[in-house]
């Protein structure tokens, strides 16, 4: 990685600098599934009530997001995801969806891992970008 990338993706003070912001997810859902389209990259939750964040990736954007917008699929129990708990205790109106970068596909988990270490979100339970390794699954 070259330092001019870190340069477009965080400030000297390590704050990481949104490609897009949607401040109001409840209310922008239909745009953010239309502008995220074929779209690969890293983003992040933002909930405005507590200030916890979540960083996620995917390769495909909109089929992502549209699966924080089912109900059954952030309650099925076995997802037992602390951001997906938080967005049905708060709802996403009290949330803030940030998409940090645009990337490759075959890139986005190490672009992750970077925000993940840039950042440290409390909703992440695990560290490593892309692993399961460690994580107890609830019976």
């Amino acid at each position: 990685m070259n330092n001019n990338n870190i340069l477009k993706t965080a400030d000297s003070l390590g704050a990481a600098i949104p490609s897009v912001l949607y401040d109001n997810p409840d209310l922008q859902k239909e745009d953010i599934l239309n502008e995220n389209k074929g779209k690969s990259g890293v983003y992040r939750w933002i909930n405005k009530e507590t200030g916890k964040t979540y960083i996620g990736s995917s390769v495909n954007l909109s089929r992502r997001f549209s699966q924080y917008y089912s109900s059954n699929y952030l309650a099925s129990p076995n997802r037992n995801m602390a951001i997906y708990r938080a967005l049905l205790k708060y709802g996403h109106q009290y949330f803030q969806l940030e998409v940090l970068e645009y990337c490759d596909p075959s890139n986005v988990i190490a672009r992750e891992q970077f925000y993940l270490d840039l950042l440290e979100p409390e909703y992440n339970i695990l560290s490593q970008a892309g692993s399961s390794l460690g994580f107890k699954h609830s019976e």
